[in-house]
């Protein structure tokens, strides 16, 4: 007892010197503060004095000299002087040059000059951003051949689509379009235009391919994107899924197979970001952070593996609410399917929605909630809007329509389910998103790109084959005939008794469509 009682004694001691030693540290630490902070009011003083004491001497110094002023007129007068020869100075100066424009002819060409070197440094600034070091290096002669053919076969087709061009607008100046519709026309007229620029900017890369301009035809590739999908999307509006997209599919490989070899510096920085994000993602991997965006800028990485995956949840769990919504509000008791593709509980309106407020709203994770609100509003019912305008133009389809409703814009969206959209974005962006993430994080570093693609293809394959079924179906009801194999599939497989019990809340109306006019 003697010794445990020696022990907590010496215990005691040890606690309250360590104690005492602390608090001499925190006085000693509070002291050196105070004695900074003293020091920095005493210089921010000294510097606020001394300023002042400028100020003062200048403000002095005006006052004597108008003091001077008024005491010696002479002063004032010898000043108007100096402004009178000023003015006569340049008086003369115009005289001279009335007298002898030459003297006019060369100060303007002295001007021209100097703005024309400045057009050219500002040039070659912009023609460097425009260039690499692969330029130096000579593309092969085939790439240069598909150039000349490219070149070639677009001046070939110019007169076609300027004469195609010339006779719709014809058409429409005589009336003899009137039948067709508003949207058939407009349709048209848009198909036409992306016809005309897709040719002059591939006429435009071919002759930077025989040029060796390769980051010129780098660049000049995300504008072929552009023009390549919106021509598809027209031709699909005008004709449906036919041989006519082949066009299409071929000139978009040949473009994404292309871009990568033309500029190898784009090739060699995504091989080397490549092998240093397999090892930062490793690392993340085992850490529980993969997929983060760790530069602080957003709260989600926006790369393909993300959306993807994004994309899929939000498609399953939107398809989920909306079948309950009808179920307990639209029609209580009545369950009904909901679902946008053949296969699998997916909805994708609602997933490329998911993906739209990921990508708009990552960098706002953190705003106010009303802006998240109303930014999410707007850009949900902006897509439902064009969504349901694509689907009627291209199949005469009608999944929704909310005519009658309170701020209905066409039937196809509503002030009531944009602020859905606005509901479902915050929620969403505040909440969802990390438990998404979460999951996604669920799937082994190691696996992730194999499942990926194999999800992604499988996807792709089930919507292509909902807009194929959506097409066959749709010329059925337009009492086309049945005759190619692909529709004499579909008509086995998915028939129209099929079709309307998978897509439950879809109507079409061929005379809707824009291909009927």
């Amino acid at each position: 007892m003697e010794g445990g009682k020696r022990s907590a004694e010496k215990l005691a001691e040890e606690a309250a010197a360590k104690a005492g030693e602390m608090l001499h540290e925190a006085q000693a630490f509070e002291r050196a503060d105070l004695q900074e902070t003293e020091r920095e009011w005493h210089d921010q003083l000294a510097n606020d004095a001394r300023e002042l004491k400028v100020d003062v001497a200048r403000d002095a110094a005006r006052a004597r000299q108008a003091v001077e002023d008024v005491r010696h007129p002479s002063h004032l007068a010898k000043a108007a002087q100096e402004h009178l020869r000023e003015a006569g100075e340049g008086l003369e100066h115009a005289a001279k040059v009335a007298a002898d424009p030459a003297e006019l002819v060369a100060d303007a060409k002295e001007a021209a000059l100097r703005r024309k070197e400045r057009f050219a440094e500002t040039s070659a600034e912009i023609a460097s951003e425009l260039t690499s070091p692969s330029d130096a290096k000579r593309l092969p002669v085939v790439l240069k051949v598909l150039g000349g053919l490219l070149i070639a076969g677009c001046v070939y087709l110019l007169p076609f689509i300027g004469r195609a061009i010339w006779d719709s607008a014809a058409m429409l100046r005589s009336g003899a379009m009137s039948q067709d519709g508003i949207s058939t026309i407009v349709v048209t007229f848009l198909h036409l235009a992306a016809m005309l620029l897709l040719a002059v900017t591939f006429i435009v890369f071919g002759a930077r391919l025989i040029r060796n301009q390769r980051r010129w035809a780098a660049v000049l590739s995300y504008g072929l994107y552009v023009l390549i999908v919106l021509g598809a999307l027209c031709s699909i509006m005008l004709r449906g899924i036919d041989l006519h997209l082949v066009f299409y599919l071929m000139a978009l490989v040949v473009v994404i197979a292309l871009q990568s070899y033309l500029d190898p510096t784009l090739l060699e920085e995504r091989r080397r970001y490549r092998k240093r994000r397999q090892l930062e993602e490793r690392k993340e991997g085992e850490e529980g952070v993969l997929g983060r965006d760790l530069t602080g800028k957003g709260y989600i990485a926006l790369n393909f593996f993300n959306l993807f995956w994004i994309f899929v949840v939000a498609s399953m769990v939107g398809l989920l609410v909306e079948e309950l919504f009808h179920y307990f509000v639209v029609v209580p008791g009545q369950w009904q399917d909901r679902a946008g593709l053949l296969f699998g509980p997916f909805s994708p309106i609602y997933g490329c929605g998911a993906v739209l407020m990921t990508v708009l709203l990552n960098r706002f994770h953190k705003s106010n909630p009303i802006v998240i609100f109303f930014v999410a509003a707007v850009i949900g019912g902006a897509f439902e809007y064009f969504t349901s305008l694509f689907m009627q133009y291209a199949f005469g389809a009608v999944a929704w329509n909310y005519t009658g409703m309170w701020l209905s814009i066409g039937g196809r969206t509503c002030g009531l389910f944009m602020a859905m959209w606005g509901l479902l974005g915050l929620v969403w962006i505040r909440l969802l998103l990390p438990f998404v993430l979460h999951v996604v994080n669920l799937i082994p570093w190691n696996w992730r790109y194999g499942i990926t693609t194999v999800a992604a293809a499988l996807m792709l394959v089930d919507a292509v084959m909902s807009l194929q079924a959506l097409d066959c179906w749709y010329m059925r009801l337009s009492h086309d005939p049945v005759q190619t194999p692909i529709q004499q599939f579909y008509a086995e497989h998915f028939d129209d008794a099929f079709m309307a019990d998978r897509f439950q809340s879809m109507t079409i109306d061929p005379g809707s469509a824009v291909r009927n006019g």
